[in-house]
C-alpha cells in the first residue's frame, strides 16, 4: 500500500484542488486501484468536492457523515482513540469510511473517503497533552503519532494506494498524517514567500536548517528516528498556478527556478530524502485553472466530467472554454504520470 501527502505548512497553494483533481484522475486513469482519501484538514474540503462541491450539496452530504453514529470521519475515529491513546482499541474501520460516488456520481467508483472533520481542532488540545504526557516505558509521542498507522493497518488489504489531503500547519494531527505516509507531495506557488515555505516545510519535516541545536532534540525527525520509523520522502514539487497563457512567465520564472534550484541542491546533500534523483523528476508545473477550475470545484467534478459551454454557478453564468479545460485535464496528467 503506497501512501502519499499533499502537505505544504504555507496555505493558498492550492493544495487542495490540486489534490482533488490529481486523485480522482489517477482513480480514472487507474480503475482497478483500490484508493483512500483520508481528509486531514479541518475544513474538510476535499471531502466536500469529492461529495458534491458547493452547489451539488457537497456540504450538507459532508453533514451527514459527520452526524453518523459512529461518527464517519476522522474526528470519530480520533473520538475513540482518545481514551486509548497508547493501544489501539477494537474497531471497525468501516465505520469511518464511505463512499463519495454514492453521493457524487462523477467521483470514480474505485475511491474510498475518510471525510475531514472539524472536530480536529477541539480534540487538538488533548491530543498534544496525551502525545506530551510521561509515562514511564511508554513512547506517548510515537503511540499517538501512530493513530493513522493503526487505521491503515486495519485496511491493509483492502486499498492499494492512500492519499491523505493535510493542513497547512504542522500541527499534530498533520504530524499524525505525516508520520503515516511515505511520499510527500508539495505544492507551491511562484512567490518568494513560498520559496520560505519550502525551506520552513522540510526543516519542519526534516529538521534541516534548525535555529538552534536545541530543537534537535523535540525534532519531527528525531522522533521518528527515535522510534525507528521512516520518514516520509520528498516525491514531487507541484508549482501550481502557472499562468493559464504563456506557461512560466518571466516575471515568475526566476523564483520558479530558485525554488528548484533549492530542492536540487538538497538533493544532493541529503539523497535519502527523496524519491527521485535528477531535476526532471523533481518537478511538475501546473496551469491556472482561471473558471475551469472555479466552475470544477464548484460542481464537484474532475476536468475529465466538466463540460464546456456556459454554466450557471451560484446564480451566476459563466463559460468554461474548452482549449482552456483541456490544458488544465493536460497539466494534471502530467501530475499523475508522477505518481
Amino acid at each position: 500500500m503506497l501512501k502519499y501527502a499533499f502537505w505544504n505548512n504555507k496555505g493558498g497553494t492550492g493544495k487542495t484542488s490540486l489534490a482533488f483533481q490529481a486523485v480522482t484522475r489517477y482513480a480514472e486513469k487507474h480503475p482497478l486501484a483500490r484508493i483512500l482519501v483520508i481528509d486531514m484538514c479541518p475544513q474538510a474540503n476535499m471531502s466536500e468536492l469529492l461529495l458534491g462541491g458547493m452547489t451539488s450539496g457537497g456540504g450538507s452530504q459532508l453533514l451527514q457523515q459527520q452526524g453518523k453514529i459512529p461518527r464517519c470521519s476522522v474526528g470519530g475515529y480520533f473520538q475513540i482513540r482518545l481514551p486509548s491513546p497508547y493501544s489501539a482499541p477494537m474497531f471497525n474501520a468501516a465505520d469511518y469510511i464511505m463512499k463519495p460516488d454514492s453521493v457524487n456520481p462523477y467521483i470514480p467508483s474505485n475511491i474510498s473517503l475518510v471525510c475531514g472533520d472539524p472536530l480536529l481542532e477541539l480534540q487538538s488540545n488533548a491530543i498534544n497533552t496525551l502525545a506530551n504526557a510521561q509515562i514511564p516505558g511508554t513512547d506517548t509521542w510515537i503511540e499517538v503519532a501512530d493513530w493513522i498507522r493503526d487505521f491503515l493497518e486495519k485496511v491493509e488489504n483492502d486499498y492499494d494506494v492512500v492519499f491523505v489531503d493535510c493542513n497547512p500547519s504542522f500541527s499534530l494531527y498533520t504530524q499524525i498524517a505525516l508520520a503515516s505516509v511515505d511520499r510527500l507531495i508539495l505544492p507551491v506557488m511562484a512567490d518568494d514567500s513560498s520559496r520560505r515555505a519550502v525551506q520552513n516545510a522540510l526543516s519542519l519535516v526534516y529538521g534541516l536548517s534548525l535555529p538552534s541545536p536545541i530543537y534537535a532534540t523535540y525534532a519531527f525527525s528525531a522522533k521518528l528516528h527515535a522510534a525507528n520509523r521512516q520518514l516520509p520522502k520528498v516525491h514531487l514539487i507541484a508549482k501550481n498556478r502557472i499562468t493559464q497563457y504563456m506557461g512560466p512567465a518571466s516575471a515568475y520564472a526566476a523564483v520558479l527556478h530558485a525554488i528548484e534550484t533549492d530542492i536540487i541542491n538538497l538533493q544532493k546533500a541529503h539523497p535519502n530524502l527523496f524519491t527521485f534523483t535528477s531535476a526532471q523528476k523533481a518537478s511538475v508545473s501546473i496551469r491556472d485553472f482561471q473558471t475551469t477550475g472555479v466552475v470544477a470545484f464548484a460542481k464537484g467534478l474532475p476536468f475529465s466530467r466538466l463540460k464546456s459551454g456556459k454554466q450557471s454557478v451560484g446564480g451566476h453564468r459563466v463559460e468554461v472554454n474548452e482549449p482552456y479545460r483541456l490544458n488544465c485535464l493536460d497539466a494534471i496528467d502530467g501530475l499523475v504520470a508522477h505518481l
